[in-house]
């Protein structure tokens, strides 16, 4: 009630006591599964007609690499099922598959990824910073590429995102992987050199690189 003080310790003394141990939290889980988890989500990228794409993703946590893309403009359960079957070629299946389980998942989804032998972890409603990996790249894919074109259509799209794809996997770095790329890059002694500037995704981006002698 207001006005009545009550000390710490008669309120410990009260409080109902967990039958077991506590539940792990949700960034322990995924500290403890980084290297066997993925993540899938869409977004949608507007065309120069108006009409609008649909792009899923698969990321890969621990590296961050995109493993699996592509783009409909008509996404449905099956054609979703499809592009999980097709991210994991030859026994190449994580442990863990995380997503927000939205309209375009369902019991299909669901069977595919079952028959992989992934374990589909699905996140709250409305939580998106339970799927945070995939939400990050999302905001960079958008940032970084598509804020700055127009496009066309699915084709060019896919050519888009290839072109930034052989940049982002070798060239950009992560905070969150000490500075390193997805790929993983060669650390290079720090001497006087030349450096050459070679253009990355049609001119969106640049590499530099030490002069040859």
């Amino acid at each position: 009630m207001p006005g009545i003080e009550v000390a710490k310790s008669t309120v410990e003394k009260y409080r109902p006591r967990l039958a077991g141990p506590p539940s792990p939290a949700w960034r322990t889980f995924l500290d403890q599964h980084v290297r066997d988890l993925v993540s899938i989500d869409f977004f949608i990228v507007p065309m120069a007609t108006f009409r609008v794409l649909f792009v899923f993703i698969v990321v890969a946590h621990n590296r961050r690499r995109i493993v699996h893309f592509n783009v409909t403009e008509h996404p449905a359960a099956q054609w979703t099922a499809q592009q999980i079957i097709e991210a994991f070629p030859f026994d190449t299946a994580p442990g863990y598959l995380i997503q927000d389980g939205d309209g375009l998942s369902g019991e299909r989804v669901t069977r595919s990824i079952e028959s992989l032998g992934i374990d589909e972890v699905i996140t709250a409603p409305a939580s998106p910073w339970q799927n945070a990996y995939v939400e990050r790249v999302i905001e960079t894919l958008r940032r970084e590429l598509f804020n700055h074109v127009i496009v066309l259509n699915e084709r060019h799209f896919k050519r888009l995102m290839s072109s930034h794809l052989d940049y982002y996997h070798p060239w950009r770095t992560h905070q969150s992987l000490n500075s390193d790329t997805p790929d993983g890059r060669r650390v290079r002694a720090v001497e006087p050199c030349n450096v050459v500037e070679f253009p990355a995704v049609h001119g969106l981006h640049h590499v530099y690189l030490p002069k040859a002698a």
